[in-house]
């Protein structure tokens, strides 16, 4: 008998972690009923009960994942893959190239100012020293 209890117990665990699971990893727009935070607290709250009730009514009906392991057709998913990271996406790479070269542009042209200021200064230092003193 306590054997029976403990798998009952180990059964109503799994369902309530695959709930809570489900219901964090919805989006805004599957999540029905009640926000998401009330679904969190009565799945803790009562895990049978709130995990039977996140799955019979909490979700969307259009929610469950109806896609296969494999994907038909050519072998490629039909959905939009995105870059996994962000080293990998061809936009965020241009745009720190061209964050890089407009840095560099204002780099060069601090450079630049700060040379033709150095060399007034010595033009000047230099123009005094050639006048003799009186």
């Amino acid at each position: 008998m306590v054997r029976l209890y403990g798998l009952l117990f180990l059964a109503q665990l799994v369902l309530a972690v695959c709930a809570l699971i489900s219901c964090l990893s919805a989006e805004e727009g599957e999540i029905r009923a009640l926000p998401r935070i009330a679904w969190v607290l009565i799945i803790l709250f009562f895990p049978l009960v709130g995990s039977i009730a996140w799955f019979v009514a909490g979700r969307e009906a259009g929610a469950r994942r109806t896609r296969t392991a494999w994907p038909m057709g050519n072998g490629f998913s039909e959905e939009k893959r995105r870059p996994v990271a962000p080293d990998d996406d061809p936009e965020f790479l241009s745009s720190l190239a061209e964050r890089s070269r407009a840095e560099d542009r204002e780099r060069l042209r601090r450079w630049e100012e700060d040379l033709r200021r150095r060399e007034e200064e010595l033009r000047r230092g230099q123009g005094d020293r050639d006048r003799p003193e009186v």
